[in-house]
């Protein structure tokens, strides 16, 4: 089953049906080695993709990933 954050897969875990999800790379949209569950909560996670090789920081929190901003760089004045 295929939705826009990842691929969904399920495990049978006592009694309770636990489903985990592959996080897709918010560049190429390929799979990545990170897998999340329902109660996952990641703030500002690198991300990296083996297919394209980009790092991306990521947000998630219910199956929801988001591309955490990066803040620009700041001249100092003196």
């Amino acid at each position: 089953m295929c939705n826009p954050i990842g691929i969904i897969s399920e495990r049978k875990r006592g009694g309770d049906l636990e489903k985990n999800e592959w996080v897709l790379c918010p560049v190429c949209g390929h799979k990545t080695r990170v897998q999340i569950r329902r109660d996952t909560v990641l703030i500002r996670f690198p991300l990296f993709c083996p297919k394209c090789k980009h790092e991306n920081l990521i947000n998630v929190k219910n199956y929801k990933v988001l591309i955490a901003d990066r803040p620009d760089a700041k001249t100092q004045c003196r």
